[in-house]
């Protein structure tokens, strides 16, 4: 039997998870982090929480990760960015598994509150289909047409928590995430997200002398972005909060993926010759974030703007390919 502990991390090895069990023992929480990955590839490891290696997609390990936890935050997904989603959709719907296998366990062991990370891939890809989009309201999930293999099973497990609550007295919180980035997060490899990705193109710019990147698409796909301390404050908020209907968390400071460029080139104090990969991965062609319900619920707004958020993830990811190059 797991001893006592105030909250559950599963996925702690990530990277939201990882600022997560941060933040959380910074306020004195005893914390069990929680991750699938071998530590090693943990992207933070924090001796003060306890730390275990553990499939959660397992009922098993998820019954025995679960027992004595207070609170569960459920941030483990098989996920990545666009290219990553795009071109592995059933490996994003197996997060299934622990999706279900979570939920079961926090309603066998009294878990007292329980969260879940959703995604803004759970709206419906016909309201996404201009640059100059109208921002998505929670209502835009239904009649549901969400991002292939990621967005189903986000939205699938949406539901599963509403009615863990209804049938069985479960109570669950689910935030929206909206394109959660900065420092300490994945910056190679084929899963980074939009703002690291640019990040290290334009840092491996400024490092070699060559002034060239490339950009998927044709650069006018619109996003908002939401710094990882911002996601922190919003997502415990949340939590603690009296509403379980699913709510948008991210920013409304709609860019296009050109002008993300034009604000790290100006952080970096470069100029890069832009060559578009127009068969590139690229997802809607526009999404943001409406943030009415989150404001008249909880009187939230995100505090960091994307410059400088910006400023905090480049300097991190510069470091990193400084490194790598050597």
């Amino acid at each position: 039997m797991s001893k006592p502990v105030d909250v559950l991390v599963a996925g702690g090895g990530g990277f939201i998870g990882g600022h997560l069990v941060a933040d959380l023992l910074r306020q004195g929480k005893t914390v069990r982090s929680v991750d699938v990955k071998p530590q090693s590839e943990w992207y933070q490891v924090h001796p003060d929480a306890e730390n275990v290696v553990g499939d959660l997609s397992l009922l098993d390990t998820a019954m025995t990760q679960t027992a004595g936890a207070e609170e569960v935050y459920m941030l483990a997904a098989d996920m990545g960015g666009m290219g990553f989603i795009e071109n592995n959709k059933a490996l994003c719907m197996l997060t299934v598994l622990t999706s279900t296998h979570m939920l079961q366990a926090a309603r066998e062991h009294d878990v007292q509150r329980y969260f879940y990370s959703s995604s803004a891939c759970v709206y419906a890809a016909d309201k996404q289909t201009d640059t100059d989009i109208t921002a998505l309201k929670e209502a835009d999930a239904y009649p549901a047409m969400p991002e292939d293999g990621y967005g189903w099973e986000k939205l699938f497990t949406e539901r599963m928590c509403r009615h863990f609550e209804e049938d069985f007295g479960l109570t669950t919180r689910i935030a929206r995430y909206h394109n959660v980035y900065g420092p300490e997060g994945t910056w190679e490899g084929g899963r980074e997200k939009a703002p690291a990705a640019v990040c290290r193109k334009i840092a491996t710019a400024a490092i070699t002398g060559e002034h060239q990147i490339e950009i998927w698409g044709d650069g006018e796909q619109t996003r908002s972005f939401m710094y990882i301390d911002d996601c922190l404050k919003g997502s415990q908020m949340i939590l603690a909060g009296d509403s379980n209907a699913p709510v948008n968390l991210g920013s409304d400071e709609l860019v296009s993926i050109n002008q993300l460029v034009d604000i790290v080139e100006g952080i970096a104090g470069i100029r890069c010759e832009r060559n578009h990969k127009l068969d590139a991965p690229q997802g809607v062609r526009g999404r943001n974030s409406d943030n009415t319900q989150i404001q008249e619920t909880y009187g939230w707004a995100p505090s960091i703007s994307l410059a400088d958020g910006l400023a905090e993830t480049y300097a991190w990811v510069f470091d990193q390919v400084k490194r790598s190059i050597g």
